[in-house]
């Protein structure tokens, strides 16, 4: 795996120099470089320090590992591939994804997942460790979001107005119905353990990932949430 220091690198020259090696690659000293690994499709890369805005933007199958936190958009628009991020992240990560998947140990911050969306045979797959701002799954039109809130904080597992124009695909929250207010826009139950069957696949990749026990999070609670699919926007745009 070649090494490449981004120290005196701006987001041209790292992302050029990824481009050219061909091959996996660690970049160390990373402060906030853009763009990286966008679109690639066969490699794998590790990525040391603080990735900047749209890591692993429109990717097609290369795995990265963030080292560190991530600024936003994390994975705008992939197709394929995985993003494991050993920190936070900003806002809109997986913003407009359409496959692949992407797992956060901490926390997310604003419109995480907002216009996710699934094509054919493609799913996308989100999973947050920690807790996730506002907005989560705005306009959602397929794709799994999962929440697992194992932050050490006393914030909500959400913050407000989570799947606002929800469409499609599902969430789970590892919380009880009632602790959040969706304000009646989507369908909210209690997830049985065949619901549970869908999101273990990706609960044991997360906890491999980042040394989670995957016993203790599925007998965990789990809420959850699909669309209302009556009429997904009556709360945002009629008055009732």
């Amino acid at each position: 795996m070649k090494k490449i220091s981004a120290e005196n690198l701006d987001y041209r020259e790292l992302n050029n120099a990824l481009h050219e090696c061909h091959c996996d690659a660690t970049v160390t000293d990373c402060l906030g470089q853009r763009f990286i690994a966008a679109g690639k499709a066969h490699y794998n890369y590790v990525i040391e320090g603080i990735s900047g805005n749209a890591l692993g933007a429109y990717l097609n199958g290369s795995v990265i590992r963030v080292n560190g936190n991530a600024q936003d958009a994390v994975g705008d628009t992939m197709n394929a591939g995985q993003i494991f991020i050993n920190g936070n992240v900003g806002d809109a990560v997986g913003y407009a994804m359409r496959g692949g998947e992407i797992y956060v140990k901490g926390n997310a911050g604003y419109r995480a997942g907002i216009h996710m969306k699934a094509y054919k045979e493609k799913k996308p797959i989100m999973v947050i460790g920690g807790k996730a701002g506002s907005f989560l799954g705005e306009y959602q039109a397929g794709g799994l979001i999962v929440v697992l809130g194992l932050s050490d904080n006393n914030k909500p597992i959400v913050g407000n107005f989570p799947c606002t124009g929800m469409h499609g695909g599902k969430m789970f929250l590892r919380t009880k119905p009632e602790s959040v207010d969706f304000s009646g826009r989507v369908n909210v139950n209690k997830a049985e353990k065949e619901d549970l069957e869908e999101i273990k696949p990706y609960i044991s990749n997360f906890c491999k990932e980042f040394g989670y026990d995957e016993k203790e999070i599925l007998n965990s609670e789990f809420t959850l949430v699909t669309p209302d699919t009556k009429n997904p926007y009556k709360q945002m745009y009629v008055a009732n």
